[in-house]
């Protein structure tokens, strides 16, 4: 074992005035919020950065303990080390410390107190430019006996800052709510993710399904639903049939799916003339917020075509490439998964992928940079990738996951989601409006994530086509 693994502590007797020890650490976003984590300190001027650019140091800075804590980090761990008891700390802070700061705590031994043994600290912490930050004094209880033993190793800690989330919903600010049929929202859950939707300015609902059950789950949610629409339904088939042709007659510019089944409200949207049915594939995406990704990942398809054709697949990266674009991806790449990441004759998934990846070389497919087959690993992680020696410009950076089938991606989805931490939003792609379906499981900021990519693609796609409302009616 090395010896920056071993923790060595300094007895009374061993130590003498003017010994000195130190530590430095460079302060990280990371950090800030770990430290809030733990405290409670959720002081704006710590963690919100337009709060902090008006404040008296016009940036984000760090919890002065922070600070502080590396002071009490020297000398539980340096001097005098392990078996010494904090007694007292005086503190003065001089100056803030910011992120990118780089900041070394000292302290040096001014007294020895034989009685009780007792040694007085001198503390300091200076930032890189050697400003002092830190002042002050700390008094200490001295080990009488040698201790020798190895440094403890910390665990991994994830943080999930859903700032990917967060920027969905901020790009919504600037608009007025859509208009969403809302079909048979009967049960506290839908009814709740739908009025969460209105509250956050996203949508207008329109409640379609039986009243009386409607204003029962408003009861027991304790929620006011007077200033909302409510369309009358028998059950949850009428009130699927009744929220598309909402949509159909240019009422509702969006769906939004209650305590219904998924299937019952897709047998309302598939039918040819009476459905929300395009040229395209109808297809099922969700939007992943990964903790410790970089960034969201778009899975597809997890809940609508089970076994996909080949031609359904070209659809349905189209239409995942639609949705990237409209959140902000650029130039989405696209990993086509198999469990491996060559052409396989006997594996149907790698033939498909191949021939998607000669599609989009002509021109087939459009709109983003295409690879595969994949495995997953090689598809999102860049060390798995150069492993197995594959150069792409989408191997271990992939945005966008197409599955081989529905079983894959429903499984590969809920892993993330029950064993990863990840939030996944719904969207329905490829209707003639976007299709929202929310789950009782889910979180409020996943609720209102689905919700605002329904909103931005909604709103793209009259930017794109202002008459397309009109043109689907006809």
């Amino acid at each position: 074992m090395s010896e920056e693994a071993i923790l060595e502590n300094r007895t009374f007797d061993e130590i003498e005035p003017g010994e000195t020890a130190s530590l430095t650490r460079t302060l990280t976003a990371r950090d800030i919020q770990l430290f809030a984590l733990v405290s409670g300190d959720v002081n704006p001027a710590h963690l919100d950065a337009d709060y902090a650019a008006t404040d008296l140091f016009r940036r984000v800075i760090a919890h002065g303990m922070w600070g502080g804590g590396l002071i009490s980090a020297v000398l539980g761990t340096e001097l005098p080390g392990p078996g010494a008891i904090y007694l007292s700390q005086s503190l003065r802070f001089t100056r803030p410390v910011g992120l990118g700061d780089t900041i070394t705590a000292s302290v040096t031994v001014v007294e020895k107190r034989p009685e009780h043994r007792i040694v007085l600290f001198d503390c300091r912490c200076v930032n890189q430019d050697g400003d002092e930050v830190i002042s002050g004094q700390a008094e200490v209880k001295a080990p009488a006996e040698k201790v020798r033993r190895p440094r403890t190793l910390l665990p991994d800690v994830y943080l999930r800052d859903h700032d990917g989330y967060r920027r969905l919903i901020e790009l919504t600010s600037n608009g007025k709510p859509e208009p969403t049929a809302v079909a048979h929202p009967c049960s506290v859950a839908a009814l709740l993710a739908a009025i969460e939707a209105a509250e956050a300015g996203l949508i207008a609902p329109i409640l379609v399904g039986p009243e009386g059950k409607i204003r029962k789950a408003a009861g027991e949610a304790g929620k006011d639903i007077f200033t909302f629409r409510l369309v009358p339904a028998d059950h949850s088939h009428d009130a699927a049939a009744k929220a598309v042709a909402l949509v159909r007659a240019g009422e509702a510019r969006l769906l939004m799916k209650g305590s219904l089944h998924t299937d019952e409200l897709m047998g309302a949207v598939v039918p040819s003339a009476a459905g929300l049915r395009t040229e395209r594939r109808i297809s099922h995406a969700y939007i992943m917020d990964v903790p410790d990704h970089p960034t969201p990942l778009i899975i597809t398809d997890a809940a609508i075509n089970i076994a996909p054709t080949l031609e359904d697949k070209a659809d349905i990266i189209r239409n995942a490439l639609d949705l990237a674009h409209v959140i902000g991806i650029e130039e989405p790449r696209v990993a086509i998964l198999s469990a491996v990441e060559t052409v396989n004759p006997d594996m149907q998934s790698t033939l498909d992928a191949a021939a998607l990846c000669k599609m989009a070389d002509r021109g087939q497919i459009a709109g983003g940079l295409l690879d595969g087959p994949l495995a997953f690993d090689n598809a999102i992680n860049e060390a798995a990738a150069k492993e197995k020696g594959i150069v792409s410009p989408v191997a271990g950076k992939a945005e966008i996951l197409v599955v081989p089938n529905l079983e894959a991606g429903n499984m590969l989805a809920k892993q993330l989601t029950f064993l990863g931490g990840a939030d996944a939003a719904g969207i329905v792609l490829g209707a003639r409006v976007p299709i929202i379906l929310t789950s009782r499981a889910d979180s409020l900021r996943t609720r209102l994530a689905s919700c605002a990519v329904a909103v931005l693609l909604a709103r793209a796609a009259t930017k794109a086509a202002p008459g397309l409302a009109r043109a689907a009616q006809s």
